[in-house]
């Protein structure tokens, strides 16, 4: 079958005869333990790296012809091509009609990227230079709140890639703090965080960053506005007035210059956010804002080096060694055409508490999606429900299903090699790190090849032991990290970035929209409104039955 070009121009590779083989290879059974029997070189040959990471995809249910035909499906879709317009400041974003250049974030200030009449490099750089004068105020003590204290803590409202990126990568690096403020994040609407928060800050010297690339949404705006009354309260009783509490006590990062001002956010503490960022790419822009207050500039900028180095892995490495082209192509096979369609990421390293959530509003608001990019439905399964939990708890909470459940699930499984081996060599630390790098791979290898894992464990449980048979054969790769770093995080997380990419240029959809999240927000509002009204019989009879009883505690 001849390939089909899409209306972009880019073949479409549901229609390339290498779809239709991978749909026959799958279709064959697979077992790890045979594949391993089979091959002694195969760890070998399904491993590779790219600077601080190391992946072993082994444990991964392919061969050669099935990895061959992975590599050629992407060429049948024109993936290089694809990876250039991404870089290159091109319309991939095909619904919205832009660019999605969270890339250009990390450039260096020596290159260059035009995108129409926008010198991208310098619009950016000129952002991070805000970023570090204002960090370097608060940092440094010379912002003062409104009774003349210095800060002391940073509360970071948002919600989505607003909270999500700086809160994982502040939790992931806070041993590269090297200030006494206190970075918080905050961004339920109901209150709970901020209220909980508020009750151990002193008002006199606390910062509020409020990021919202529209600065128009509801959670974080409602958040901000309490954040405002708690700070007036105490204002009002000395010598502050609102215009110094807004000025003194608040930074913007937005998009949306017209909507911070009319707020009230004085305008040398407005950050700029620009339309071709999607908030879950935003970590690398102003909205990383937090965690230059906690681990300084140098330590963002090394962040920022760090994707940057694996957006030229990605642009530059051939695929069959090409890490975020593989664990793309992998994930595709899993989810369309093996049909595994849940995914776990289990980092066993408590830096990393957050990443599993980061990952998930990063794959399922991209890829979560039933039509492609130019309007057809999709007869094919797209991105798998994804969730993940720090590798030692997640054992004790759902490895049960992962090892002895009816659902095939697969597995990332993340670990750093180093970590305190340099000041805590030899210490009951250390010994803590190793064991914990020790479970990351006895788990992986029991989930591969269940009781066979175990030497003189048998292979043919009996009636009485049938409950404690392992059926093996979940799959699985394992991201090694030298050493987890400002660096190195960065790397990571790019990599992600890309894998998303990858699997959208796969199937065909565009994964820079979120339209999905619009619809229930707008509702939101009319069910608001309806709760004011003595009549709310407007909505379907379970929603009116539910505010009926609401209002009767009203």
């Amino acid at each position: 079958m001849n390939n089909i070009k899409d209306d972009s121009g880019y073949n479409n590779a549901r229609s390339s005869k290498y779809w239709q083989q991978l749909q026959m290879l799958a279709a064959q059974p697979w077992s790890l333990a045979t594949l391993f029997a089979q091959d002694d070189g195969r760890a070998t040959r399904f491993s590779t790296q790219a600077g601080p990471l190391y992946m072993d995809y082994s444990k991964q249910c392919i061969d050669e012809t099935v990895l061959s035909n992975l590599l050629s499906l992407a060429d049948s879709c024109d993936l290089s091509a694809r990876i250039k317009a991404l870089l290159q400041g091109a319309m991939v974003n095909t619904s919205e009609e832009r660019a999605a250049l969270h890339t250009a974030l990390r450039l260096p200030e020596a290159a260059a990227l035009q995108v129409g009449e926008q010198n991208v490099v310098a619009d950016v750089h000129h952002s991070l230079a805000q970023v570090a004068r204002l960090s370097e105020r608060v940092r440094s003590g010379t912002w003062r709140g409104f009774s003349g204290k210095a800060i002391t803590d940073v509360v970071n409202i948002g919600v989505g890639g607003s909270d999500l990126g700086p809160l994982m990568a502040t939790t992931a690096l806070d041993e590269w703090a090297d200030t006494d403020i206190e970075v918080h994040f905050v961004s339920n609407m109901d209150g709970t965080q901020l209220d909980n928060l508020l009750k151990h800050l002193n008002p006199e010297t606390t910062l509020f960053i409020i990021s919202s690339k529209s600065f128009g949404t509801i959670d974080t705006l409602s958040n901000a506005k309490t954040a405002l009354s708690w700070l007036l309260a105490t204002a009002k009783l000395r010598t502050g007035t609102e215009d110094s509490v807004l000025r003194r006590h608040f930074i913007g990062i937005s998009a949306n210059g017209e909507k911070m001002s009319a707020w009230g956010i004085h305008p040398e503490h407005q950050l700029q956010l620009w339309e071709w960022v999607g908030g879950r790419f935003s970590l690398w822009s102003a909205i990383g804002l937090a965690i230059a207050i906690r681990i300084g500039m140098a330590g963002f900028k090394a962040l920022l080096a760090g994707a940057h180095s694996m957006d030229e892995h990605f642009a530059q490495a051939d695929f069959a060694e090409n890490l975020p082209v593989l664990l793309g192509l992998l994930a595709v096979w899993n989810s369309t055409f093996l049909k595994v369609n849940a995914h776990t990421v289990l980092p066993y390293d408590g830096r990393l508490s957050y990443l599993p959530s980061y990952l998930t509003q990063l794959e399922m608001e991209s890829n979560g999606k039933s039509v492609t990019q130019h309007g057809d439905h999709i007869d094919y399964d797209t991105c798998p429900i994804l969730w993940g939990e720090i590798g030692s708890n997640a054992q004790h909470a759902f490895y049960q299903l992962l090892h002895q459940g009816t659902q095939q699930v697969s597995c990332d499984f993340i670990a750093c090699v180093r970590r305190y081996s340099d000041t805590l060599k030899n210490t009951p630390l250390q010994q803590q790190h190793e064991l914990s790098l020790a479970n990351c791979l006895a788990q992986s290898r029991v989930l591969a090849f269940g009781n066979a894992a175990i030497a003189d464990s048998v292979t043919t449980v009996s009636e009485a032991d049938k409950y404690k048979y392992y059926r093996g054969n979940q799959l699985s790769t394992t991201l090694l990290i030298d050493e987890l770093t400002p660096h190195s995080l960065g790397a990571l997380v790019a990599l992600y970035e890309h894998k998303v990419y990858v699997m959208a240029s796969i199937w065909d959809i565009n994964p820079f929209d979120q339209w999905g999240v619009e619809m229930g927000k707008q509702m939101a509002e009319s069910v608001h409104y309806a709760m004011q009204q003595e009549d709310s019989g407007q909505f379907d009879t379970s929603t009116d039955q539910l505010l009926q009883h609401i209002k009767r505690f009203s």
